[in-house]
C-alpha cells in the first residue's frame, strides 16, 4: 500500500513555487517539480534533497508550448508516477496597457495561466476520482475579483482559474477529492520585476512573503478549503470588491496598478512570517 504522497508542482524554481517546494518537502512527500529550465530545477531538487531528504524528480517543460501538459502527463505515465497532490503554481504576467503588451506575450500568459492548469486538472483529476483521494492546489491572486487596467490579460486569466477551482470544488463534492484556490496579493518574488511592475502601488506597500503564502496555501489545502485568500487586508479587500460598483473597483485596482515614478528611497513592506 502507498504511503508516501506525491506532489506535482509546476513553476517550482522560483519565488513562491521553490517556498511551495519546500512546505511539501517538510511534510514527507516525494516530490515532482517542473519549470522550462532543467538547470535551474536540477539545481532545486539537489536543495530539497540535501535540506530535507526529499525524493525528488525533475521534469523540465515549457507551458508555452501547448502540447508540453500532454507530455509530461505521459512523462509521468511511463515513469509510474501517481500523483496525489497537483499544484498549479505556473504562471505570469507581462504588465502593461493591454496595446502596449505584445500579441505574444498575451498568448503565451493565456497558455501558462488558463490552459496548462485546464490540461493538468483534466488530465490527473479522473485519476484522482477513481481512486477516492487526491488533492488540487491552484494560485490564483487577489487580481481574479477585479478587472485589471495595466494588467488586464493577467487578472482575466486569474480570474478564470478562480472560477475554474469554484466549479470543480463542487463538481468533485463528497468524492474524497478537493480543489483549492488560493488567492494572495503582491509577493515578493521575481514576478513583480518580470512584469515590469516594481514602481507600482501595488508592489509598494504590503507585499507578502511567499513563505507565508506557501503555509496559508498548504494549510487551507490539507482543510479542504474552496477559496482562500490570504491576508488580513486583502480579504478586506476582495470582500469590499464583491459590493462595490463594479466601475469603482476597476478603477481603483488600476490605481493600484498603474505604474509610478520610483520613489527615492524604495521600501517593500513585507507582512510577517506569521
Amino acid at each position: 500500500m502507498k504511503t508516501v504522497k506525491t506532489v506535482l508542482i509546476t513553476g517550482a524554481t522560483g519565488g513562491l513555487g521553490e517556498e511551495l517546494c519546500r512546505t511539501f518537502a517538510r511534510q514527507g512527500y516525494q516530490l515532482v517539480i517542473t519549470a522550462r529550465k532543467k538547470s535551474a530545477l536540477e539545481a532545486q531538487a539537489k536543495r530539497l534533497r540535501r535540506a530535507y531528504g526529499a525524493p525528488v524528480t525533475v521534469l523540465a517543460a515549457d507551458f508555452c508550448d501547448a502540447k508540453a501538459p500532454v507530455t509530461l502527463f505521459n512523462e509521468l505515465g511511463m515513469m509510474g508516477i501517481e500523483v496525489d497532490v497537483l499544484v498549479n503554481n505556473a504562471g505570469f504576467s507581462a504588465g502593461g496597457d493591454f496595446v502596449t503588451v505584445t500579441p505574444k506575450q498575451q498568448l503565451e500568459m493565456m497558455k501558462v495561466n488558463i490552459s496548462a492548469p485546464t490540461q493538468l486538472c483534466r488530465l490527473i483529476l479522473p485519476h484522482m476520482l477513481s481512486r477516492g483521494r487526491g488533492r488540487i492546489l491552484n494560485i490564483c491572486s487577489t487580481g481574479s475579483i477585479a478587472p485589471g487596467p495595466h494588467n488586464a490579460v493577467y487578472c482575466a486569466t486569474k480570474a478564470y482559474l478562480l472560477h475554474l477551482s469554484e466549479a470543480l470544488s463542487q463538481e468533485v463534492r463528497g468524492t474524497g477529492v478537493t480543489v483549492t484556490a488560493v488567492c494572495p496579493g503582491a509577493v515578493h518574488t521575481g514576478f513583480a520585476h518580470r512584469a515590469e511592475m516594481e514602481a507600482t502601488y501595488l508592489f509598494r506597500y504590503g507585499v507578502m512573503h511567499p513563505k507565508t503564502v506557501a503555509r496559508a496555501a498548504y494549510t487551507a489545502m490539507k482543510a479542504g478549503k474552496h477559496v482562500e485568500v490570504v491576508g488580513c487586508r486583502n480579504k478586506a479587500l476582495m470582500f469590499a470588491a464583491r459590493l462595490a460598483p463594479r466601475s469603482m473597483v476597476a478603477r481603483l485596482s488600476g490605481w493600484i496598478q498603474k505604474p509610478r515614478e520610483p520613489l527615492d528611497s524604495e521600501v517593500f513592506c513585507e507582512c510577517p512570517l506569521e
